[in-house]
């Protein structure tokens, strides 16, 4: 395997002569992408899309993974995107994928795909541990039902050099953000998140307090790989 090293070249101090203000210079390396998307119109694609899940469910195929199948919480298969009925969905991830592979000038003749892909339902009280995706470059949540405190996915800084001695800050709420050791985001219908298959993530428990399926934490997750064109 081949490593590439990018120099962060500087310029001579006796070539240039810099201002106060140009000689503190904040330069981040080694970040931890996580891609945010909201699918428009997506209130028609939910609808579909929780009935299949529910309908997935009543097949009676279930995986226990990082769900808590104990207490309540669903796991389909993982070949859902080998199923004709969830291409709207693979069409909206596949344009996602696109602007990824753009963003970080992937190699032309590859093309990021979908290679495994599943439906979560975590009712109230439910969650999932922390746990990462071996195997996989990219990950991916889709949300199709969220209620009011649905649990929000969390995500663990991966350094975990950093906790060996941590800063004290003067307001730990108004800390930069490249600084944070953990993160997390609000499940909202129709929107796509996608992070390193590698980082460390995990679901608060579902607190809803509606009734019957209501409740329901609804989700379609996928892993996602580079696969020649």
């Amino acid at each position: 395997m081949s490593t590439v090293y990018a120099e962060a070249k500087e310029a001579s101090p006796a070539a240039v002569e810099l201002s106060g203000a140009d000689r503190f210079v904040q330069k981040t390396y080694f970040p931890t992408l996580i891609f945010q998307n909201d699918v428009e119109g997506s209130v028609h694609l939910n609808r579909t899309l929780l009935d299949l899940t529910y309908s997935e469910r009543e097949l009676g195929v279930a995986v226990n993974k990082s769900n808590t199948a104990e207490l309540g919480s669903w796991h389909s298969a993982t070949s859902l995107h080998k199923n004709p009925a969830y291409e709207p969905l693979l069409t909206e991830i596949d344009l996602t994928l696109s602007r990824i592979s753009e963003e970080l000038c992937y190699a032309k003749d590859q093309v990021l795909k979908v290679t495994s892909m599943w439906s979560i339902i975590n009712p109230p009280g439910n969650g999932n541990r922390a746990h990462c995706h071996p195997n996989s470059l990219w990950s991916g949540c889709y949300y199709i039902q969220a209620p009011k405190g649905a649990g929000s996915i969390e995500f663990i800084d991966p350094r975990t050099v950093i906790i060996m001695n941590q800063p004290k800050y003067e307001d730990k709420n108004k800390r930069p953000r490249e600084v944070l050791t953990k993160v997390s985001f609000k499940p909202i219908p129709g929107r796509m998140v996608l992070f390193p298959a590698w980082l460390y993530h995990g679901v608060a428990p579902n607190m809803s307090e509606e009734k019957g399926r209501a409740g329901d934490r609804v989700i379609i997750a996928f892993n996602i790989n580079q696969v020649k064109k």
